[in-house]
């Protein structure tokens, strides 16, 4: 007996596929109509799309071949299959260090800047009676890197740490021009992700880089400038500021690369004479983010503000003689300036700028300075732990970051219960039989992520055989 719900329409027999809406992207895209197609066509004169590839591609960056694209999927499709994709990932509790520390971020900066399409789908604000707000923001920015460096000028921000230094190289070259040498010398402690990109565009400007303990290598003939690390790889907190006024005096420039957060306890490189100073704002409330992406803050002298990569946001008067933010000194920049263009970085990490800022206003200097210091008590802490087992940390001072220099057995054994207990350590080979093991605190290390004792989880309880090698 067929159902009282049967009718024409349900008892034919129609594929499912066609029942299937997939096309709800393309309804949706907001995208030219095929009117408004036809007629882009005929104004550039040509027939078809395919007519104006045709005239415009050349045949060589052609193919003719269909692409290799699995089958469409709607949208639900899609969200779940990158959930499942997402739910494969391990996440542990972080204490690598090397540019990258866990952060906890305000749940009112999350929900209100990083989750709010205001803020995360704006561009570059270049009309400036829309954007005053945004502006304001970066402004804000600047303005808490200038107080933690205790430099004069702080850009917009820029892409990354590692860029930041590449482009402070090429800066001091361009500053430096009394100096002839095309030789830089770089700090033997500086990030490898910073000296990886140092290399590539050391190579394009025909620059030597130099890379060891400045200390050593510094009366090893000329260099037009000097990137230093502040605190470096290992954690050190060396004294920079003999290295600089030594430098200066025999014409080299300097950059530095600092911990942000740490230069709110630390001398900044500003008081010490310093002609650069950049680094990650990454701590400042931005997530890891699996490595990326992150804004680097750059900031530098006054004078040298026309050779400054970037966006610098600068305050003006309306119409009204009421204060009012605009961008400025954009022409350096080579969408505009093109081949004499000042620097290739035509953008900034605005959004994760303007979190970092939000982050410190969120904070206030209390609590920045409250988050500085539990991070360098946590360290101590650790060191106060270590220390009856038998392991001393090879740094003599320190902010956050520890080095131990332990034989291969032992690194190797304590990196294997770190990962058991969802710790993530690094682990250098140094020279062997002996490993280098690094430890970074991060505000996000809790109570709870120091239980076990130490002696547990470093080895299950079982005391290690023999001390730490010196």
């Amino acid at each position: 007996m067929a159902s009282k719900y049967s009718g024409p329409e349900t008892r034919a027999v129609s594929p499912l596929s066609k029942l299937e809406d997939g096309g709800e992207f393309v309804r949706r895209h907001i995208g030219p109509g095929d009117r408004q197609v036809e007629h882009m066509l005929a104004a550039l004169g040509v027939e078809s799309l395919d007519a104006l590839i045709e005239s415009t591609l050349p045949p060589s960056i052609r193919t003719n071949a269909p692409l290799e694209l699995p089958a469409a999927r709607t949208e639900i499709e899609a969200l779940s299959s990158l959930r499942e994709m997402a739910s494969l990932n391990i996440v542990k509790h972080s204490m690598i260090g090397m540019g990258y520390h866990d952060t906890i971020t305000p749940a009112v900066i999350l929900r209100n800047i990083l989750e709010n399409p205001g803020w995360y789908t704006a561009y570059t604000p270049y009309q400036a009676e829309i954007s005053q707000g945004r502006l304001e923001a970066m402004l804000n920015f600047q303005q808490m890197v200038c107080d933690l460096t205790a430099m004069e000028l702080a850009n917009a921000s820029l892409l990354d740490e590692a860029t930041a230094a590449a482009e402070a190289m090429a800066m001091l070259k361009r500053i430096n021009r009394k100096n002839k040498s095309t030789r830089f010398l770089v700090d033997q402690r500086t990030l490898p992700q910073t000296l990886g990109v140092l290399r590539t565009r050391a190579r394009h400007f025909g620059y030597e880089l130099v890379v060891g303990d400045p200390a050593d290598e510094f009366g090893n003939g000329e260099f037009f400038g000097m990137l230093l690390e502040y605190t470096g790889t290992d954690g050190e907190i060396a004294d920079i500021a003999p290295l600089i006024s030594a430098a200066q005096d025999n014409g080299t420039l300097v950059a530095v690369a600092a911990d942000l957060m740490s230069l709110v306890l630390l001398k900044p490189p500003g008081e010490m004479n310093a002609d650069i100073c950049l680094g990650s704002s990454q701590r400042f409330g931005v997530p890891m983010g699996y490595g990326g992406p992150h804004a680097a803050y750059f900031a530098t002298r006054d004078s040298y503000k026309r050779t400054l990569p970037g966006r610098i946001i600068g305050v003006s008067r309306d119409r009204h003689g009421q204060p009012a933010m605009r961008m400025a000194l954009q022409t350096r920049e080579q969408h505009i300036r093109r081949a004499h263009a000042t620097s290739n970085i035509c953008t900034s990490q605005a959004l994760l700028a303007v979190m970092a800022g939000m982050y410190a206003v969120y904070h206030g200097s209390t609590g920045l300075k409250r988050i500085a210091r539990r991070m360098h008590r946590l360290a101590n802490l650790l060191v106060s732990g270590l220390d009856p087992l038998g392991f001393q940390p090879a740094n003599k001072s320190w902010f956050d970051t520890l080095t131990f220099h332990l034989p291969d057995a032992q690194a190797e054994q304590i990196y294997s219960t770190c990962r058991m207990r969802k710790l993530n350590r690094f682990v250098r080979v140094h020279q062997m039989p002996e490993l280098t093991c690094f430890a970074a605190m991060a505000a996000s290390v809790s109570v709870s992520t120091k239980k076990p004792p130490v002696s547990t989880w470093l080895n299950s309880g079982r005391p290690f055989p023999g001390r730490m090698a010196s």
